[in-house]
C-alpha cells in the first residue's frame, strides 16, 4: 500500500549521477582517496559525504531502503545521519569530501 509519511520520519535517500561533468571530475581529484577490498560492513554518516568513484563496485543499502548500485565513474551523494550497509563486490577506489 501507499502510506503517508510517519511522522518524523526522514526518508534517506543516496543521490548518484552516473556521467558527472567535467568541472566536478577535476575538482574531486583534488579530493582524499578511500579504498576498500571486496567486503560486507555497516556504516553511518556523521556529515554529508560527495564521493567520486574511480574503479570497483559496492551496493549501499540504507536501514529499511533500497539497495542503490555504484560504480566507478559514478558521483555519489550520502545524506548526513543515514546508516546503511556497504557490500562492496569488486574492490573499490573513490575520492570523497565532506559537506
Amino acid at each position: 500500500g501507499n502510506q503517508g509519511r510517519r511522522g518524523g520520519v526522514v526518508r534517506m535517500s543516496i543521490t548518484v549521477e552516473s556521467s558527472p561533468d567535467a568541472a566536478f571530475i577535476a575538482e574531486a581529484k583534488k579530493w582524499p582517496t578511500w579504498d576498500c577490498e571486496p567486503s560486507k560492513f555497516p556504516w553511518s554518516y556523521s556529515q554529508e559525504e560527495t564521493c567520486y568513484v574511480l574503479t570497483g563496485k559496492v551496493t549501499v543499502t540504507p536501514n529499511g531502503g533500497q539497495p542503490v548500485e555504484i560504480k566507478a565513474g559514478d558521483k555519489a551523494t550520502f545524506p548526513k545521519g543515514m546508516g546503511c550497509t556497504w557490500e562492496v563486490h569488486e574492490r573499490i577506489e573513490k575520492h570523497y569530501s565532506f559537506n
